[in-house]
């Protein structure tokens, strides 16, 4: 009779493992919800580190061209130049966005599959239970020595 009730302690330890997986997964997509905001934190001051680096590069090109800042030329180049900054610090921001969506979606995938890795612990208890059931109503009373069901002959 022991192997029975060892189906019936079999099915709680596979709910609570798939508890536990759910858990570690809900701990994971919290993890990765951090970084997606230090991401975010880390695109916006190099942005702002950039615009600062980007006005020193105008500046010093302004610095160059001197008196020939009146000619279409200087004010293509710089144009030019200004355009170029601006684009990579577009560029910083859309990286920080892009990384910070990846660790969102792998938040989402972590909690979705701590989801299923409840789902199948609960299936796979329901399972043993089923198991048991069947093992205690087709056991033939007296056998296995146990002395449980041994009153109802």
């Amino acid at each position: 009779m022991s192997g029975i009730f060892d189906e019936l302690s079999g099915a709680k330890g596979l709910r609570t493992e798939g508890k536990s997986a759910q858990n570690i997964a809900e701990f994971n997509a919290a993890v990765e919800e951090q970084e997606a905001k230090a991401i975010k934190l880390r695109g916006a001051f190099a942005q702002k580190r950039q615009v600062k680096k980007a006005t020193a590069i105008k500046s010093a090109l302004e610095a160059k061209l001197g008196a020939g800042l009146a000619s279409p030329v200087a004010a293509d180049l710089i144009a030019e130049q200004a355009a170029e900054l601006e684009l990579e610090n577009l560029l910083l921001g859309f990286e920080g966005e892009v990384l910070a969506q990846r660790a969102l979606n792998q938040a989402e995938l972590d909690r979705l599959s701590g989801k299923l890795a409840k789902q199948r612990g609960k299936a796979a208890g329901r399972a043993a239970n089923i198991r048991f059931g069947t093992q205690l109503a087709t056991t033939p009373v007296g056998t296995e020595g146990g002395t449980l069901l041994t009153g109802f002959n």
